[in-house]
């Protein structure tokens, strides 16, 4: 074997190589994000506009909201009795966001959608796609607000924390960052932004 096709043989290895790699990270990227997904269902509340009066009422819109539907998930042991909870509330909920809408047309639905990743200060969220109670107030145009009620994560710091407790250790420690997960939480993020990626091309 001439020296020529040696390094065309090393540079084809080190391609499967890399690909074996790439496929089998991209294998654990997409069980952890599920996995991560799989255990929350998440909080979007969209306001009309930017305007400092329609972020005001967004931020009612959320109190009443997570004052109507906070106090019924209290006893839900998973993701799937919470999902069947908020469904059979949906008009509960919508009228719960109507009175603090101070006139805004509201919607109200459980859906699943793409988050980029989002800092909560003491964990953190990969992007990817989560189930979402969203609220859209009017043509929902302006900066909106995240946050989790299931586990209940809409709660003040240490209140989240204990909430953090009652996941997997793995997706704990991912979406805390700690304890050298900072790798894999990146990982995932960047399996959820390729994911997303190709579901708005294709």
């Amino acid at each position: 074997m001439n020296i020529e096709n040696k390094r065309f043989r090393i540079w084809e290895i080190s391609l499967m190589l890399a690909l074996c790699v790439t496929l089998c990270l991209g294998t654990w990227a997409q069980a952890r994000q599920e996995s991560i997904s799989g255990s929350l269902v998440r909080l979007h509340v969209l306001a009309v506009s930017d305007d400092s009066n329609e972020q005001r009422i967004k931020l009612n819109v959320r109190d009443s909201v997570l004052s109507y539907i906070s106090p019924k998930l209290e006893d839900a042991e998973s993701p799937d009795e919470a999902k069947r909870i908020i469904s059979s509330e949906l008009d509960g909920i919508k009228s719960a966001a109507e009175t603090a809408a101070e006139g805004r047309p509201v919607k109200v639905t459980l859906t699943q959608e793409y988050y980029p990743t989002r800092d909560y200060g003491s964990f953190s969220l990969p992007a990817g796609r989560y189930e979402s109670l969203r609220v859209i107030l009017g043509e929902g145009e302006g900066h909106n607000w995240w946050c989790v009620v299931f586990p209940p994560l809409c709660l003040t710091a240490a209140e989240s924390d204990s909430a953090v407790e009652s996941l997997d250790g793995e997706t704990r420690g991912i979406v805390t960052e700690g304890d050298g997960y900072r790798c894999k939480f990146r990982i995932v993020e960047l399996w959820g932004e390729v994911c997303d990626f190709f579901d708005s091309v294709f």
